[in-house]
């Protein structure tokens, strides 16, 4: 099993035939994802990579079934193509634009509040690298060869920092089960602790590495929900060690604005709820190949 998406699932392309749209749908249909078609609006009808283009995402479900979907649109109208996928049935969407302003997805959050949350579109993202499982499925943009199918659970805001755990676990001889990007924006989809949650309930993933940043509450909200409900392992990476207070560091949601934003106090909470931290992004792989060992004995 994985979760979100594997080898059945039907994805679209919203913002199919854009160069960017393009570029990674290609990739994502190499990899062996079931890509059933792709949405632009006023190309309706057209086809493009062998596949059909919808002008709605509304149509396009009804024409294949589509169940997840995935947003190449430019940051004005990115937070319209959520709320439109969600409108559509679709199950499962990761947002990979980068820049949508943080008002338009305070209107996001709020109009998929509309829906009862078991019939509710989960969201990941948006500004992150996507979902994959491994030799199963990519809703991306990472490279997908540096991932090796296995039982490990992966989540992060960090795009780049989940390459190099994937990496890194791939060397030691141990896959990943799913990994899910849930992006660094201060106003985001899917939480640390809705995916924790995910891979509590899959028999197939064994332990869970979170890879968190400073600025906002999430790494402590995954720290609770871990201590209270995880029967499963949980390794994580605090990236910003060295950060100073209120300057922003890469991601637009990293900067420490309250007590517990820090990194330092990140990696408190975490250890106080039993979390196993890796001390250097080096040592992701190296520290849940430690706890995974302990897991086997």
């Amino acid at each position: 099993m994985a979760i979100f998406i594997n080898e059945n699932t039907k994805i679209l392309i919203q913002g199919f035939t854009g160069r960017i749209g393009t570029f990674h749908a290609q990739e994502m249909i190499d990899y062996g994802t079931n890509v059933v078609g792709g949405v632009t609006p006023g190309k309706g009808g057209t086809e493009h990579l062998g596949r059909p283009v919808f002008n709605t995402v509304k149509g396009a479900v009804a024409e294949t079934g589509a169940e997840a979907s995935i947003v190449f649109v430019p940051p004005p109208f990115a937070a319209d193509a959520i709320m439109e996928a969600a409108d559509a049935g679709i199950k499962y969407c990761t947002c990979i634009t980068d820049g949508i302003p943080a008002q338009d997805m305070i209107r996001v959050k709020r109009y998929m509040r509309r829906y009862k949350k078991d019939q509710r579109m989960r969201l990941a993202g948006p500004n992150c690298a996507g979902t994959i499982s491994p030799g199963r499925a990519m809703l991306g943009i990472m490279p997908g060869h540096i991932y090796e199918r296995g039982r490990i659970g992966v989540i992060g805001r960090s795009g780049t920092l989940g390459y190099e755990a994937a990496e890194q676990l791939k060397a030691l001889g141990l896959g990943i089960s799913t990994s899910v990007g849930i992006g660094g924006d201060p106003i985001n989809g899917a939480s640390f602790r809705d995916i924790l949650e995910e891979f509590e309930k899959d028999p197939d993933t064994d332990a869970v590495l979170m890879i968190g940043e400073i600025g906002g509450p999430q790494e402590a909200e995954g720290a609770e929900f871990a201590r209270d409900h995880m029967s499963k392992p949980v390794v994580a990476y605090i990236a910003g060690l060295s950060a100073p207070k209120g300057r922003r560091m890469g991601h637009a949601g990293a900067i420490v604005t309250s007590f517990g934003e820090s990194a330092a106090e990140k990696v408190e909470i975490l250890q106080a709820a039993g979390v196993t931290i890796s001390p250097t992004p080096s040592e992701m792989g190296s520290t849940v190949a430690g706890v995974v060992s302990k897991l086997a004995a």
